[in-house]
Formats: structure tokens, C-alpha cells, sequence
């Protein structure tokens, strides 16, 4: 960034500039605002919450309950239901936002964040060339800001459709198509059950061993009962537990194709940010056939794949790829390397690291879900809030414009 031109253009923002209108982008807000401190949600899209109303499949609910997932300051609707559909999810952000006051300036695309020693702030370029200034700069642009694209050998060649769940809305499309699902997270799961059930046949890659829990266990979620043992127990006694009971439950997935890591679910959370898949209902199509469990895909061909568990290849329809998202910090944050690896995640493991040097501030990379970016939220909005009443106490300061003479001769 040209140091005259930024100098020249440059606007100075009150409070703080939060750089994401998602969820934890709008829980920092709201948090500062209920501390009386001004802040300025960026947005690059043309509304908040865009990952959820846009690149979300029809199906889509919670996979926790509700009150895991509320965020400060403003619980569900009690009419809701237990776990929230995606419409749901969209309306209670929206109606959070208008209850806090934040208004995100949309279409405001930051190409480069950096700190300027000299101004002791963080100078912001959006596209277009303005540059906006702020003493505290809040990443709120999460973990899944970008679609992760594998590109397999020959995938250019495929002459079905190639789409990544941020495309795929219904299964209704695909009905009657053989459909090859690469991926088997929470989303791998459910894109493949939908495709069953809207008549397609899927095929799900699974490439690594997976954890796959029982959403509920005996009418309670199986995440809420982890989280109250967590507070007596060890996380090793707790895994053991609730695999236990995940056996007794869903028996041995490892029969299905599904093996199990040899460490425990949450402790590998913990470890790594790999989440446990919650069954919500493939297991009982895997066993049935209507959906098959594939190994690796070593190459795309034209008209299908070869897998590495077979020679032969096998055709598909189309390919759906469940491969997740990435952040897209490193793309645009400059000096942000106390925090966020090159591949920005962060350094310092949840729940402390949601603050780096020179004011800078994150929100939503704790691996954590709604839950840690809430937990996030509150950190920043209490440090922040910190330095602004200083900063206010130091302004209204009474100075004296009255100068003793020196009364030597």
C-alpha cells in the first residue's frame, strides 16, 4: 500500500472495524455496542450471513441444539424447535443484528489489512482504493470462507457435472443419476442421505477414519451430555463413554467402511478440529445399500472415477464434492502472523486465540463452532471496551492552558 496515497485517502473509523458480517462478526458487534463501544462490520456480499443463505444445502439444520448454538446477548425464539432449519438460522441473525443496531456497510471487499507502526493503527484497503484506519482491527471472516476445490487427476476431463456443496441445494435434480459424493463429513452425510432420498444413488468417498456419533442418545443430544461429563470427568473417560454407548447405539461402523481414529472423538476435536459426524440417518442407508461406501478417488476419467480400493472404473453422473472450506485471511491479512498459520488457522489453541499484537483481534477461528465464536465475542468486546474507556478517560482529561512564568530574572 502506497504510504502518500494511504495518508491522502485515508478515513479513520471510531471504535473498532470488524471484517465479516457471519455470525461472528455480528456477535463481536453486538458485544461492543452493549459496551458502548462504536464498531464498522466490512462485508463483501450484499447481506449478512451470506455463507448460510447462499452456499447452504435445503436440508440443512443445526446439528447441536439451539441453546449450544445461541449467540450473546439474544436467545432463539422459544417457538423454535430444537434444532433450528437453515431458514430459521438466517431469520434469527437477522432479527440479532436489528436488536444490537448493526448495520454492515455491504459490497466492502478488504484486499489488504496491515499496520502501520507509524500511525499505531491498522490501515484496511477495500477494493476501489479507500483505506480506512482503526486502532482495533476484529478478523471475523471465519473458517469457511472459501470452498476447498480438490483437483483430482483428469477432473477436467469428466463429462458429468462437477459441483461443491456450496452449489448443491436439493436432490431432486439428481434423481435417477449415480452420484459420486467425495467426502464424509456432517455434509458428506447428509448430501449423500438427500440424494437417496430424492431417488439418486450415491457413492460416498471415504478417504480417512471418522467418528460418527448418535445425535441423541435416549432423547438427549449426545453433545450436551459430552459437555456435562466434561465438567466431572476427564476427556479420555468421556470419550470412552460415549463410544461406548455410540456402539451400542449404531454398532460397529467399521463393518460399513467407517473406521474409527484411535483417539477418542472429542479428544481429537480438541487435538486437530476434526468434528465427530452426527448420524442422522445414512448409517441405516448405508446398511440397506442405497448408499455405497467407496475408498479414495485416485483419478477422474471421463465418464466416471477409478477408486482406490478398486481397478476397475465406475461410472458417475456427477460428483459432488463435500471437501469443506478454508479461510481466506492469508489472502489479505498482512501482519497477522502472532495468530494465523499460512494456511490461517490459528496458533494458539481455543480459548486463547482471540488476541494478537497491535490490536489486532479474532473471532470465530477457535474451532469451536457458535459456541466458541460466542465465547470469542465476549473476550474481544471486554479488551476492546478496556482501551476505549482509557482512551475516553485520557480525552476528558481537564488541561490547564495556564503556565507559570519563570519568575527568575
Amino acid at each position: 500500500m502506497d504510504k502518500e496515497e494511504q495518508e491522502g485517502r485515508a478515513t479513520w473509523v471510531p471504535g473498532a472495524l470488524i471484517v465479516g458480517a457471519g455470525p461472528s462478526g455480528l456477535a463481536a458487534a453486538a458485544c461492543l455496542a452493549a459496551r458502548g463501544v462504536p464498531a464498522t462490520v466490512l462485508e463483501r456480499s450484499d447481506s449478512l450471513a451470506f455463507t448460510w443463505r447462499h452456499r447452504m444445502y435445503d436440508r440443512l439444520a443445526l446439528h447441536l441444539p439451539k441453546r449450544f448454538c445461541e449467540l450473546p446477548l439474544l436467545p432463539f425464539p422459544a417457538d423454535y424447535p430444537t434444532y433450528p432449519c437453515k431458514d430459521q438460522f438466517v431469520a434469527y441473525m437477522e432479527a440479532y443484528a436489528a436488536a444490537a443496531g448493526v448495520a454492515p456497510r455491504f459490497g466492502a471487499s478488504v484486499q489488504e489489512a496491515a499496520f502501520d507502526a507509524s500511525a499505531g493503527a491498522w490501515a484496511v484497503r477495500l477494493a476501489g482504493g479507500e483505506v480506512l484506519m482503526t486502532r482495533w482491527l476484529v478478523v471475523a471472516t471465519g473458517e469457511n470462507a472459501e470452498p476447498h476445490v480438490p483437483d483430482f487427476p483428469g477432473m477436467r476431463q469428466f463429462a458429468g457435472r462437477v459441483l461443491h456443496t456450496c452449489e448443491y441445494k436439493c436432490g431432486e435434480e439428481f434423481a435417477g443419476e449415480k452420484v459420486l459424493v467425495v467426502g464424509c463429513g456432517n455434509s458428506g452425510m447428509e448430501v449423500s442421505l438427500d440424494l437417496c432420498r430424492h431417488g439418486a444413488k450415491p457413492s460416498m468417498v471415504v478417504r480417512n477414519t471418522v467418528h460418527v456419533l448418535p445425535k441423541e442418545m435416549l432423547g438427549v443430544s449426545t453433545f450436551g451430555i459430552a459437555m456435562a461429563l466434561l465438567k466431572w470427568l476427564p476427556v479420555q473417560l468421556v470419550d470412552r463413554f460415549i463410544l461406548t454407548a455410540a456402539r451400542l447405539t449404531l454398532g460397529n461402523t467399521s463393518q460399513l467402511g467407517l473406521r474409527r481414529p484411535k483417539t477418542g472423538p472429542i479428544e481429537l476435536k480438541n487435538l486437530t478440529g476434526r468434528t465427530p459426524v452426527l448420524d442422522v440417518g445414512t448409517l441405516d442407508h448405508i446398511k440397506s445399500g442405497k448408499i455405497k461406501v467407496v475408498g479414495a478417488v485416485k483419478e477422474v476419467t471421463r465418464v466416471g472415477a477409478r477408486l482406490a480400493d478398486g481397478k476397475e472404473e465406475q461410472q458417475f453422473d456427477a460428483i459432488i464434492l463435500a471437501t469443506g472450506y478454508r479461510s481466506n485471511v492469508p489472502s489479505w491479512l498482512k501482519d497477522g502472523g502472532d495468530v494465523f498459520t499460512r494456511e490461517g488457522t490459528p496458533k494458539t489453541p481455543f480459548p486463547d486465540g482471540w488476541k494478537g499484537r497491535n490490536g489486532l483481534y479474532t473471532v470465530g477461528f477457535s474451532q469451536r463452532g457458535l459456541l466458541g465464536a460466542s465465547s470469542d465475542a465476549l473476550c474481544v468486546a471486554r479488551d476492546i471496551h478496556c482501551q476505549w474507556r482509557e482512551r475516553e478517560r485520557e480525552r476528558d482529561k481537564p488541561t490547564s492552558d495556564v503556565h507559570e512564568a519563570d519568575s527568575s530574572v
